[in-house]
């Protein structure tokens, strides 16, 4: 038994030591594989990078030859470049030199006909001072005496013809122009006989009969306050028989006050409530009628395109009145008298006529505009873009602008020419006379003045001071005092204006 154990001992013992190196041997021969293997691989690194560095190394072969190439190409067309560029300059140079061989003939040239030529004056010379000389020794006077004679004679000639000349251009020119002057606004003014009727602050409304008062008045007098309340329109009601008195400075408001009474009195139903319905009415046919107005004046006149607010306030002229005339058909005269002496003069028609016709706007503007109505008229047409020249001769028609244009003056002409017109105004001749000699005394109360004048039809007073009493800055002064007297002590249209002039003379005689 126990020899059994031992052989199976020495036979296990056999059999680990014949494993190990029967692994040993595996793993020998594994080795041994592996490293062929591994050769191998090394093996064909080496010849794949052979292979990669061989065609590298061609392709870096056709590149240097493909920039060689156009290198060579380059230079070849710079050589070309350089040969054409040569070419040109040898031609250009060519050029230059048969240039400069003809302007060196023709400095030549020039500079042997300069010396004939100075040879040639040279000889003029001579000739001339001989000349000069011989005429000296037959006048017996220097060649300086004898040029101052001759211009002081042709001076003395020429100075008393030009006179004669001046004076008689300028005598035939004033006698000319006056004429022509006066034939012009004689046929204006022929060509446009309007007529004129003044107008007053009151209107009359005829009654049925003097019953139809108490009506008007009614109970506890609450109809007339109502119709005055309502139209700011003061009724008289008095002895006068079927008559009943509207009284008030907007002519406008005393139109819708007229109307309405009469249409209450056709009517005859007459309570606050009735006539504040037909006040109401009347008010809305009176604006109907205000624009219907201005179209009409636009239509009369031939002016077109003018803005609507504009024609509006020409419609409101129909009810405002300038010393009993009315303001809308002095408007109309004067912008047909200005059309007439616009084109007897060759000047623009339209313009001046579209200019008369706006020329007094600013009596339309409301009571409480500040500022005359030359400048409110100027800032209305500005405002509904009309042109800087018809602005110029809306401000300018009282002359207190410089004109623009001739048109304007011709605006001016025509506003007096309406306005100085027999019948136009209410205003007597003996009440002028007054007011323009109530203007001088004003003017000569103050102390230091020397004369005054009363110009414009009362529109201006002139006044001359005495330059050693009154100096600069009291001339200002006095300026401000008389125009504070005259608002104070005078009634007049419109504005005056106070000029003051100082001026200075030095007066020495000699002994």
């Amino acid at each position: 038994m126990a020899e059994y154990i031992i052989l199976a001992v020495v036979a296990l013992i056999l059999g680990v030591i014949a494993g190990y190196y029967m692994r040993k041997l595996l793993a020998e021969a594994r080795i041994t594989s592996a490293e062929a293997a591994a050769k191998k691989i090394v093996e064909e690194a080496k010849q794949e990078a052979s292979a990669i560095k061989r065609e590298k190394h061609l392709e870096a072969k056709e590149e240097a030859h493909r920039l060689r190439n156009e290198i060579e190409r380059e230079s070849r067309d710079r050589r070309n470049e350089l040969q054409r560029f040569e070419r040109r300059l040898m031609q250009k140079e060519e050029s230059l030199d048969r240039k400069a061989n003809s302007m060196e003939r023709k400095e030549e040239e020039l500079r042997r006909k300069e010396e004939e030529n100075r040879r040639f004056q040279e000889k003029l010379e001579q000739l001339y001072k001989q000349q000069i000389t011989e005429l000296e020794r037959i006048s017996n006077m220097s060649m300086d005496e004898a040029k101052d004679t001759i211009l002081q004679r042709a001076r003395d000639e020429i100075s008393h013809e030009m006179a004669m000349m001046i004076n008689e251009v300028e005598s035939q020119a004033r006698d000319e122009a006056a004429k022509r002057s006066r034939e012009i606004i004689a046929l204006a003014i022929q060509r446009c006989a309007a007529d004129h009727a003044s107008e007053a602050t009151v209107s009359v409304v005829s009654l049925p009969n003097d019953e139809m008062k108490g009506r008007i008045i009614g109970r506890e007098g609450r109809n007339i306050r109502a119709l005055e309340t309502l139209t700011g329109i003061d009724l008289i009601i008095d002895d006068t028989p079927e008559a009943v008195i509207l009284s008030g400075f907007d002519p406008i408001r005393r139109e819708i006050a007229r109307l309405a009474l009469e249409k209450l009195i056709s009517d005859g139903r007459i309570h606050p409530a009735r006539i504040e319905e037909v006040v109401e009415k009347t008010r809305k046919e009176v604006e109907t009628q205000i624009r219907e107005e201005g179209e009409r004046a636009t239509f009369e006149t031939g002016v077109h395109g003018l803005h609507p607010e504009l024609v509006v306030l020409l419609g409101k002229l129909r009810y405002r009145t300038s010393y009993g005339q009315n303001v809308l058909q002095h408007s109309i005269e004067v912008s047909h008298l200005a059309g007439m002496m616009a084109g007897e003069l060759g000047l623009d028609v339209a313009f001046a006529k579209r200019a008369g016709l706006l020329h007094d706007i600013g009596k339309a503007a409301d009571h409480d505009t500040e500022g005359s109505h030359v400048v409110t008229g100027a800032e209305l047409v500005k405002k509904y873009k009309e042109s800087p020249e018809i602005v110029n001769a809306v401000a300018a028609h009282h002359g207190d602008l410089d004109f623009m244009t001739l048109e304007a003056v011709l605006v001016q002409a025509a506003d007096a020419i309406s306005a100085s017109r027999p019948g136009a105004r209410r205003e007597t001749l003996e009440a002028y006379i007054k007011r323009l000699e109530k203007l001088e005394e004003i003017a000569d109360s103050f102390d230091g003045v020397d004369k005054a004048y009363a110009i414009h039809a009362g529109r201006e007073i002139r006044i001359m001071v005495k330059p050693d009493r009154i100096d600069d800055l009291k001339s200002i002064q006095m300026a401000r005092d008389i125009v504070k007297k005259i608002e104070s002590e005078l009634e007049y249209p419109g504005q005056i204006k106070v000029n003051v002039i100082r001026e200075t003379r030095a007066i020495e005689y000699a002994k």
